[in-house]
Order: C-alpha cells, then structure tokens, then sequence
C-alpha cells in the first residue's frame, strides 16, 4: 500500500477503536479519555502485535510511524494551547484561594519528594545507556508530581461537582500545579540536552528568549488583535489564520532551542487575554480537531513504544512501586494541604483523589522524556500502565471518600466553607 492509503486507515483504525473504548468506559462511569488511551495499549505490540502480528506490522510499520508522529505533534500542541489559554488564577475568597496554594505547593512537593527516593533504585534498573543520573531522577520526579487537569475538569463536570468544596479546590491547586511542573520539566529537559554544558545553556538561555518574546512582545500584540470587534459576535477568520501561526511558531521556537514543542505551545496559550469569549471560541474551533482527531492519534504513537517485556522479571514489582509512591504522593501531600488550611478529612481525601488523576497531562510528560531518551520502552510502559491505573482511580476513590450520597446529590454540596 503506498503510504497515503496506510495513513488514512492509521486513522480510520484508531478513531473507530478509540470511539468504541470510550463508548464502554463511559458505561462504567469514566472519561471517555480514559477508553482512548486503552484504545492506545491495545493498538501497540503487547495486544494487536500479540494476537495479529502480520496485521501490525503491515499497519504500524516502522516506516509508517513518522508521518503519524507529525499529526500527533500537531495535536499535543494544540491541545497544551486550549490548555494555556485555559488556565485562570485561582478564585474564591482569601481562605480558599490560601487552601489551593497549600494543596498545589505540597501536591508537588510531596510526590517530588518521594519521585526523587525511587530514582536510584529505577536508575540502577531501567534507565537508558548514556543518560546522566540528576536528568533521570530529577524527570521522574516530575512524572509524579503531574495533575490533569482537563481530565479533572471533565471529572467534576460529570459529577457536578465543580462548584462543590473539593471540586473547586481540586481545579484552582491544579492550575498551579500544572503551571510548576511544565516550568520544572522545561528545566530538566534543559540540564538532558546531550549532556554538554553549551546545549545546556544554549537550551536555559534559548527557553529565557522563547519566554521572553511571548510575553513581551507576543503578548500586547495579540491583545491588540484579540479586541472585541463592534457588530460581531466572534472575530473574523484571519484572526484564527494569525492564532495557528502564532501556536506553530512558538511550538517551532521551543523545540529549536531543545526544549520540546507542547512548551512553547502552551506559553502562547498563557499569553493570551484571559476572556470567556475567546476561550469558548477557541474551544469550539480547535478544541474539537485536536480532541477527537488528533488525541487519539497520540495514544495509538504511544501504544507503539510500549513493550511486553516491562512486565517480565522484576516488572510487576517496579509498577507496584511506582504506584504506590504515585498514588500516596499526590493523596498524601494534596489531603496534607487542604488539612493545613481548616478543611476536614472527607474534603481533604476528596481533594486528593482527584488530583490522583493524570491523564492525557502525564502521556505527553513521559512521551516527552522517551523522545528525548530519558526513559526507555520498558519504563515507558510501566508509566503509560501508571497513568491509566491512577486515572481510573479517581472515580472510585472520589466516591470512597466523599460519599456516594454526596455526590448523588451534586450541586447541592456547593458550599465553600471548610468541613471541621
């Protein structure tokens, strides 16, 4: 087949089973994202290569792969971009907005903490020749400290628990969190690039210039452009025509100087004016093609990096271990937080439980760090099982700890004041 017909039924092939998988989670009360990314797994080689290896193979040739990986770059970037454009301060009084920078804070600190204890262990098994030890252990740090928070959003959507006590804790401490660890990973990602000391510098200062073009110069003139126009109820179409150039070209700047595409996409998003109207209209027209088209897309690259082998031997011990520290990281430090700060200990687990989430965030971190060979298949795939594991969690953890008649209850649980 040449390769047009291969990439469209790449395509055709991941849509439809993405679909199908969303469609029998949802059943079980999940995300639909949550089917997309098993859609991934089972598109790679530890089930589809398993069970029809010539079918595979003719699909999911290595050859094929490039142009795919293209579409999915694309889709990362616009999706960190709804994401950047996304992200408000956290609102509410003084007390909760004190509480959500308590919960961020020690919702990265707690899980970067225990991230940093397993390093050696998983350094001295899993990491890949060549790779210095500080980027390594200092990545895996971050893959723990990670929220999602579209994922945590539609979480709470679902639920009708976004303006309740835990819901709208959950979604202000994870803006910060977000915002802390792409500014970590973009350091990290900095102190990795090959290892010398000039592509280190060359990546800390070309990050400093990507930042400060957004935001000096990018910034006034995209607010400039973005001003409501009199008589119309969503701006002219060059005005999107300028919003892509602008995501493609910050996306380009940040993986030149050797940071990674999504970054500078997601600089580009926080640098635009923080308007509901622009928000929803971004939402409307990208939101759709980056969620539905090219997400899938992402998840089925990243079933192909993921190997059976991971499992064998000690493989089973080492995802044990990654979730627990994963799992009481984010629970213990957010729950510690809300603590802190007057909130009882059924809002404080609640809080947790959903910051547990990671989603599509955690895929694109530790697809970051494989394409830029700070991990291998076989951590990769015991990260890509942790993620979806701690995914899957959030609902029946939510459900554990604030109650099933609570959440029933929805909206009713909206108040803000502290539960002693």
């Amino acid at each position: 087949m040449n390769p047009t017909t291969v990439l469209l039924l790449q395509l055709v092939t991941i849509l439809a089973l993405a679909r199908l998988c969303g469609w029998v989670l949802r059943r079980f009360g999940q995300p639909p994202v949550i089917g997309e990314m098993a859609a991934g797994l089972l598109l790679g080689p530890m089930v589809f290569g398993a069970l029809l290896p010539s079918g595979h193979a003719l699909l999911f040739s290595a050859g094929s792969l490039p142009a795919l990986s293209g579409l999915g770059t694309i889709g990362v970037a616009f999706f960190m971009f709804i994401v950047g454009a996304e992200l408000r301060a956290p609102d509410g009084d003084r007390r909760q907005v004190r509480a959500a920078v308590s919960i961020g804070v020690l919702g990265i600190a707690f899980p970067l903490l225990l991230g940093l204890a397993l390093a050696p262990w998983l350094y001295r098994r899993m990491a890949p020749d060549g790779v210095g030890y500080w980027p390594f252990a200092l990545f895996i740090a971050a893959v723990m400290s990670v929220t999602a928070f579209p994922v945590l959003a539609r979480i709470l959507k679902d639920r009708s628990l976004a303006r309740s006590t835990p819901g709208r804790l959950a979604l202000s401490a994870a803006v910060i969190d977000d915002a802390c660890v792409w500014i970590f990973l973009a350091l990290v990602l900095a102190l990795s690039g090959g290892g010398s000391g000039d592509s280190v510098v060359l990546a800390i200062g070309g990050g400093v210039a990507v930042v400060a073009v957004v935001f000096v110069l990018l910034k006034p003139l995209y607010a400039r452009l973005l001003r409501p126009h009199p008589g119309t109820t969503e701006p002219p179409p060059w005005v999107m025509v300028w919003l892509l150039i602008g995501v493609l070209a910050c996306a380009a700047a940040a993986e030149w100087v050797g940071l990674h595409a999504v970054l500078g996409a997601f600089l580009f998003g926080l640098c635009l004016p923080r308007e509901e109207w622009l928000l929803h209209y971004l939402v409307r027209r990208i939101e759709p093609m980056a969620v539905l088209l090219l997400m899938p897309v992402v998840f089925a690259l990243a079933g192909q990096n993921t190997t059976s082998q991971a499992f064998a031997g000690a493989g089973l011990g080492a995802l044990g271990l990654i979730l627990l520290v994963a799992v009481a990281g984010k629970i213990i430090g957010c729950a510690a937080g809300a603590r802190l700060t007057g909130y009882g200990w059924r809002d404080s687990l609640a809080v947790g439980s959903l910051m547990n989430a990671r989603g599509l965030m955690e895929l694109i971190v530790i697809r970051i760090g494989f394409d830029a060979g700070l991990i291998g298949p076989e951590l990769f795939t015991l990260l890509f099982a942790m993620t979806l594991i701690t995914t899957l969690m959030s609902s029946p953890l939510l459900i554990l700890f604030y109650g099933r008649g609570r959440l029933a209850a929805g909206t009713a649980a909206h108040g803000l004041q502290p539960d002693r």
